[in-house]
């Protein structure tokens, strides 16, 4: 059993830190954030993700698993320290690592004999070295210590699953030492054969922004392809459902929709363009991918204005999901805030439901008429727009919907109601890639 320290308890920390205790290690979450370590020991978590309640839970209650704002001692009392910090979009697209330095620094400060440094956090390729840099610089003389690049591949509504059963586990490590010890981390993947990439510290480090990068162009990509269809009448879930039969392109990510968000996609590729850029090797597609990205969230906003008639003044507009993806209460970058922006601007007003975004939805925008339930937002609504495929969306009463709503009009932006259905009852509809009713 290892002695292990996580510094930060966002949702890269606490998901690792959590999961780590679960095979069998003992595992100190630290951050300078009270109250956020405050809610930890009391058993609360401070994020939505699905059945992380319980792996905390199981391994506080087994020993395994603290919470503490005294990052120095949990520092000096590790074997192995994962910095697991938010590295959010600087200037020029760049990612700010102010963050992972200043943990570097108090590592080097508080090295009180050998340890693994291991950084968890998306960094740019190259930060591995600025880490060492700064450790050496504040460390006590005859400090020593190895480093790792040990990037995390969780997408958020399934990281629990994502983290216990990964697909493959990248290990950059600087000796052999240091691998054998993270090796030994996640030892229970190991001896179940999952798949443990050897590899350089920077090449590490570029395998979680390619990874990041070519998913996010998938995205952009099928977009571009649903527009193209409602341009010559085809359906973009036939055409994506054959490409994904494809064994060379997979079904994954190939799902049209109001564009991508969150924490990681939006932030990784301006990252990997900007770093590209700065190293005189610009990526073109990624670059593109960014554009289709803002300009398909801006076509959602263009087609919910054509359905109530060219204009938003003096509409009510129901919205329903505001979280970026289901399963997950994290708004940022969410399709939803362009389009409640772009209603609000045009004199509208927005009745707002996510069944677990609600809070954070308030800290973009305090003033919206929030929710309990669907039923609640579309009542006396002029038009209904749906931005997050929770299932509870899927599973509408569009006979209910029509009776409540003041006009029968939808966008829906996940392609989850069926278009037969919502001709049958007479809606006036639009979605993304297959055909659309409206008079225009």
């Amino acid at each position: 059993m290892r002695k292990i320290t996580v510094i930060g308890t966002g949702y890269v920390g606490l998901v690792s830190g959590a999961g780590i205790s679960d095979f069998g290690h003992h595992v100190t979450c630290a951050d300078i954030v009270e109250s956020k370590i405050k809610l930890l020991q009391e058993g609360k978590i401070p994020i939505y993700e699905p059945g992380l309640d319980e792996l905390v839970d199981r391994n506080v209650s087994a020993g395994r698993l603290s919470f503490t704002t005294k990052v120095d001692e949990a520092i000096q009392q590790a074997d192995v320290i994962f910095i697991a910090v938010g590295t959010p979009q600087g200037e020029n697209g760049e990612a700010n690592i102010s963050a992972v330095e200043a943990v570097a620094r108090s590592i080097g400060k508080n090295l009180n004999g050998y340890k693994v440094i291991c950084t968890k956090s998306t960094v740019p390729v190259g930060t591995g070295d600025r880490v060492c840099e700064l450790v050496r610089e504040t460390m006590p003389e005859g400090g020593e210590f190895d480093y790792v690049s040990n990037p995390e591949f969780l997408r958020e509504g399934s990281a629990v699953k994502d983290f216990l059963w990964p697909d493959r586990v990248v290990i950059g490590a600087s000796s052999d030492k240091a691998f054998d010890i993270l090796r030994d981390v996640y030892r229970p993947l190991y001896v179940n054969e999952k798949p443990m990439v050897h590899t350089n510290v920077a090449t590490a480090e570029m395998i979680k922004y390619a990874a990041n990068a070519f998913l996010a162009l998938k995205i952009s990509y099928i977009n571009e392809v649903a527009n193209l269809c409602e341009a010559v009448g085809a359906d973009v879930h036939l055409v994506a459902k054959a490409m994904g039969q494809d064994g060379r392109i997979s079904p994954k990510f190939l799902h049209p929709g109001p564009g991508f968000g969150g924490s990681c996609f939006p932030k990784d590729t301006h990252a990997i363009a900007a770093f590209s850029r700065k190293k005189g090797v610009p990526m073109n597609t990624i670059d593109a991918a960014i554009i289709t990205n803002n300009d398909q969230k801006k076509r959602m906003t263009e087609k919910l204005k054509n359905l109530v008639g060219g204009d938003f003044s003096g509409k009510t507009i129901g919205v329903l999901g505001l979280a970026f993806k289901p399963n997950t209460d994290d708004v940022r970058e969410s399709s939803s805030i362009e389009m409640i922006q772009t209603i609000l601007d045009g004199g509208g007003k927005v009745k707002a439901y996510d069944p677990m975004a609600n809070e954070s939805m308030k800290k973009v925008f305090p003033n919206l008429n929030y929710s309990h339930s669907w039923e609640e937002t579309c009542d006396d609504v002029d038009a209904v727009a749906i931005m997050t495929e929770w299932n509870e969306f899927r599973g509408m009463s569009l006979e209910k919907l029509k009776k409540i709503m003041k006009a029968p009009i939808v966008l829906d932006t996940r392609n989850i109601l069926s278009i037969d259905k919502l001709s049958e009852h007479g809606f006036q509809f639009d979605n993304v890639g297959r055909k659309k009713y409206y008079d225009s």
